[in-house]
């Protein structure tokens, strides 16, 4: 009898098993323990996974599907073949041939299963994991744990860690980057706050940032191949793997070589490890301010933490160890195995399970075929692990962080705050996490905003990556794109509206006797309304709406109040409807330029927001370079891919803006 636990990657997918009060990785693979997450439809209409998968892969990229984690919740197909899956439907076929591998070489199927996921994802997405199980036909208890927890349960077995000592979990994967705190108890790790994550930022990134570096250096050439030629198209996935071998070379050593077999070209083109790291440096910080606000969130100062444990594979660059020590002051420790803790820990957590200990209290273990409703699960809770031997269970402790209770009157969802990287290739994302995009119309350097001069901060172009057909981050020299998404859940629900029309007076009561007369024409002295800050009924006509009521900064933070109508949706950063905000001075930057549906050299900058009210903190990048010194701050409705939604007349005035009150 033994446990499994499986990290679903979003590059890698790996198992563990528990038996006898021992844990150990399961060999997935002929080359390595873990396989990739990659899931192919051939022409009989069967799959493979894996290595299979990826091999073939190379040469029938229309029929392979590869990174669909970060499409989970997109409801655009993925075609393999032409024939439409979902990324739900794909997971399904990826864990269950990881079951089955591990079920043939132990000779039986596992007695409990636990699987990990971001500590970010919300309910729609851990709803949609548990229908990937479901589609499975798994006939084995399943639980859940997020990825930080799993990590630390792992290291804590490795490592005494004294009850009470809270320990920083960074979290940096081939897709997704996760930031947690958690503290030691008798029996396991309790999760502090709330978790920060980065969905779009791992080593997938950088393996784009190395592959830009080679369509650079090569001038031209990749631009000359027929995109149609069965051998170019070979010729380049073969290039694309090996700059990712170029770029987990650069951990060990300080220079490479990357050799180039084109058919128009071969060649090889040299790395160093400094160039790797000025690459991939400026969102690296946007990792670093995720930490902290997970710091913050768990209300300790960095000095409280014990340690900050590195896990992922990306985590291994040596620039990651450097930074995070750095700028959090703590000790740093590597897992031995960063790519292999969060299944090691799963297996911990799916043994807890078969021994009848206490599991987490979020997210709450869910037996399978009956999943529990998605409000059921959260990100925070006690994780323990078995002992050698079993000791009496204690009562799980009550979830501290993504809310799953009813919010007050008003639109109420996930709360993300974004940025764009700046000229000079500094940018990184902010206080509450992420998408951003910059470059505004008549900028200035954006090292001026951050000095308190006024300026709107315009982003330098970078050369264009594809990497199967998903948003990466653009790295080079001049600038960085970043698309990043929430650590906070998407469970806000939209309710009536609760806040009096901004567009009729200022909220100050006039005496009866001031009273205008009606005249047609309003007294000198009444207060006019200018008309980018009224919410009109036109406005209020559109399917979907923002209007402001109020903006102020107080105590170091911006709050800015809201009523909203999404269109009878949930109101989510992660896969939903959501509000740009920006600053403005009522008439530039224009709105038009608040979303991606423009081109990105001419995109302003904004951070995303589906929480009510929204609140962001006046040091952070996101307000110095969407907002900064602007008198006002506005806000549009934008959709999942970050496009503004369009007004029924055609414009983009689905919002208004307010006067920022400083106090």
């Amino acid at each position: 009898m033994y446990a499994l636990g499986i990290d679903l990657g979003t590059t890698f997918t790996a198992a563990a098993i528990w038996r006898e009060g021992r844990v150990e990785t399961v060999s997935l693979g002929g080359r390595s323990a873990a396989i990739p997450s990659v899931v192919l439809l051939r022409q009989d209409e069967t799959f493979l996974t894996g290595e299979a998968a990826h091999r073939r892969g190379l040469s029938e990229p229309h029929r392979v599907a590869r990174e669909f984690k970060r499409r989970l919740g997109d409801t655009t197909p993925i075609l393999l073949g032409g024939v439409p899956q979902s990324a739900e439907a794909l997971m399904s076929r990826l864990l269950w041939s990881v079951v089955e591998e591990v079920a043939r070489r132990e000779g039986s199927f596992p007695a409990a299963i636990c699987i990990s996921h971001p500590a970010n994802w919300g309910p729609y997405k851990l709803d949609l994991l548990r229908q990937a199980v479901r589609m499975a036909n798994l006939d084995v208890p399943v639980t859940y744990t997020t990825e930080p927890a799993a990590a630390a349960i792992n290291y804590a077995e490795q490592q005494r860690i004294e009850p009470g000592s809270i320990v920083a979990v960074y979290d940096l994967g081939g897709g997704t980057f996760d930031a947690a705190m958690l503290r030691k108890t008798p029996t396991g790790f309790e999760i502090m706050g709330q978790p920060e994550g980065i969905e779009r930022l791992g080593g997938i990134d950088f393996d784009a940032a190395v592959f830009n570096h080679v369509r650079a250096a090569l001038g031209g050439k990749l631009e000359e191949l027929d995109e149609e030629d069965p051998a170019a198209i070979a010729a380049v996935a073969r290039l694309r793997d090996e700059c990712i071998q170029a770029k987990e070379a650069l951990s060990s050593d300080t220079d490479t070589s990357i050799p180039v077999l084109l058919p128009n070209i071969s060649t090889e083109i040299r790395l160093t490890r400094s160039e790797l790291e000025a690459m991939v440096r400026p969102v690296l910080h946007g990792s670093i301010e995720a930490l902290h606000r997970a710091v913050r969130s768990a209300g300790c100062s960095p000095e409280q933490v014990h340690s900050v444990l590195l896990v992922g594979g990306s985590s291994r660059m040596p620039i990651v160890s450097q930074l995070v020590g750095s700028e959090l002051g703590r000790p740093v420790a590597v897992d031995a195995h960063p790519k292999y803790s969060v299944s090691l820990g799963a297996a911990w957590l799916a043994a807890a399970e078969l021994t009848g200990q206490t599991t987490p209290a979020g997210p709450a273990p869910t037996p399978m075929p009956n999943p529990a409703p998605p409000a059921a699960a959260s990100a925070t809770g006690t994780y323990r692990v078995p002992p050698t031997a079993p000791i009496p269970p204690t009562a799980p402790v009550s979830p501290a962080g993504y809310r799953t209770s009813s919010p007050p009157a008003g639109v109420t969802g996930v709360a993300s705050v974004g940025r764009g990287g700046g000229a000079d290739g500094g940018g990184y994302p902010s206080r509450t996490e992420t998408f951003a995009s910059a470059g505004s119309v008549g900028t200035d350097d954006p090292k001026a905003r951050r000095g308190g001069e006024k300026s709107s901060a315009k982003r330098g172009r970078g050369p264009l990556i594809v990497a199967a057909a998903v948003l990466v981050v653009l790295l080079t020299g001049g600038g960085v794109t970043y698309a990043l998404t929430s650590g906070q859940n998407d469970d806000g629900q939209p309710v009536a509206n609760g806040v009096d029309d901004p567009g009729q007076d200022d909220g100050a009561e006039q005496p009866q006797d001031q009273q205008p007369e009606q005249t047609g024409e309003p007294e000198p002295d009444t207060p006019q309304i200018p008309a980018d800050e009224q919410c009109t009924d036109e406005i209020k006509s559109n399917w979907t709406w923002v209007c402001l009521t109020s903006a102020r900064v107080a105590g170091g933070k911006l709050t800015v109040e809201y009523e909203a109508e999404f269109g009878g949706n949930q109101p989510s950063t992660n896969g939903g409807w959501h509000l740009h905000i920006y600053g403005s001075d009522g008439t530039n930057p224009p709105d038009s330029i608040m979303g991606s549906h423009v081109p990105e050299d001419q995109q302003g900058f904004w951070y995303v927001e589906a929480k009510q009210p929204s609140v962001v903190w006046t040091d952070d990048p996101a307000f110095i370079n969407a907002v900064g010194d602007q008198p006002k701050v506005c806000a549009r409705i934008a959709n999942s891919a970050h496009e503004l939604a369009r007004h029924d007349n055609g414009s983009y005035t689905t919002g208004n803006c307010v006067k920022i009150r400083w106090e």
